[in-house]
């Protein structure tokens, strides 16, 4: 019987979630929540998903937008063996006693600290860990690259030491409250809280982060510096790891990706749902080893990347598949990823 999943909160993330958990074979999504009437509510009625009424929302508003409703989210829950919290930050862990009053199984978002559930989740590095578990945190969107290359590396060369300067989008494309809209602002928190998140998923991995913002709705980009404990046999072999490691995308040098404007173009043309790049993005030219020393930039869509990581905690949570790389397979597939 296929996995009863409930995405409370449909925004950036939720939907994106909604979508996937949609296409999947081993669960069938149950209903979504919204707090007021909007483009999105109205999409998801559209979708024929079945529309739940959160927070302190009120029938009357959805009513009145002639967006039907199916209840309320406590009765959302109900239906469900599984939640996907796609709350606003923070709000995921004032939602967890409600969970646990419906005896159902939780995931939270990056958003939230690590204390909010039993174990962080990457898919390529510790999908074991939630096998059976009923809280899982999916790591944010830079922590999931971050992870994600680190699944890599550990496995092939071992690292000595990391350090990575998170060049970070100032807003989503529909924030348009939000800023800087002229200028580069420093994290004064140093190291950056990137470092210590990932290493929630790799205990005792020597990593280091800062990080700046700048007015870029697009993507992160990281820069990396990482002494490998051995060194590879060539630069091209580092790159053909990452290019043969699910979830991984690596362009050309005469593709002519100069930057996150053509690879946003790139997921534009290749139109998967919500034209997402859910990969890690790699440049070619953007790899240079030296010994030990390895540099890269890696790029983060930070609307997409978390969504099949989601995928994969719920099949860990009821063991549907025998390890990530199985699971990783089935969710790309459903997804497209990798076409």
């Amino acid at each position: 019987m296929p996995v009863r999943v409930a995405v409370n909160g449909y925004g950036t993330i939720g939907k994106r979630v909604a979508d996937a958990v949609a296409r999947q074979h081993d669960m069938v999504l149950v209903g979504v929540s919204k707090t007021r009437p909007s483009y999105e509510a109205d999409r998801a009625m559209a979708k024929g998903y079945k529309l739940f009424i959160a927070g302190d929302g009120k029938k009357a508003d959805f009513d009145a937008a002639g967006i039907a409703t199916a209840g309320t989210v406590a009765e959302m829950v109900q239906q469900a063996d599984v939640v996907v919290d796609a709350a606003p930050d923070k709000i995921g862990k004032e939602n967890v006693q409600l969970y646990e009053r419906a005896n159902v199984r939780a995931i939270f978002q990056g958003g939230e600290k690590a204390t909010v559930a039993e174990v962080s989740f990457n898919a390529l590095a510790n999908y074991a860990q939630a096998k059976g578990k009923r809280r899982v945190r999916v790591v944010s969107c830079n922590t999931t690259g971050l992870s994600r290359a680190a699944a890599v590396l550990t496995a092939k060369w071992g690292v000595e030491s990391w350090e990575a300067t998170i060049v970070r989008r100032a807003a989503d494309p529909a924030e348009s409250g939000k800023g800087p809209i002229n200028g580069i602002m420093p994290t004064f928190t140093l190291p950056s809280h990137h470092g210590p998140d990932v290493q929630t998923i790799f205990p005792g991995l020597a990593i280091a982060t800062t990080a700046v913002v700048v007015p870029t709705t697009l993507m992160h980009v990281h820069v990396n510096h990482v002494r490998l404990n051995s060194a590879p046999e060539s630069q091209a072999a580092v790159v053909e790891a990452f290019r043969s490691t699910p979830r991984f995308h690596v362009f050309r040098s005469w593709e002519h990706v100069d930057g996150t404007p053509q690879v946003m173009e790139y997921a534009r043309d290749r139109a998967l749902a919500g034209a997402d790049m859910m990969e890690g993005v790699l440049w070619e030219n953007g790899v240079r080893l030296d010994g030990r020393e390895l540099y890269f930039f890696q790029a983060i869509h930070q609307e997409s990347i978390v969504v099949p990581e989601n995928v994969d905690a719920i099949r860990a949570m009821f063991d549907l598949a025998p390890d990530g790389r199985t699971s990783i397979a089935i969710t790309d597939r459903a997804l497209g990823i990798g076409r």
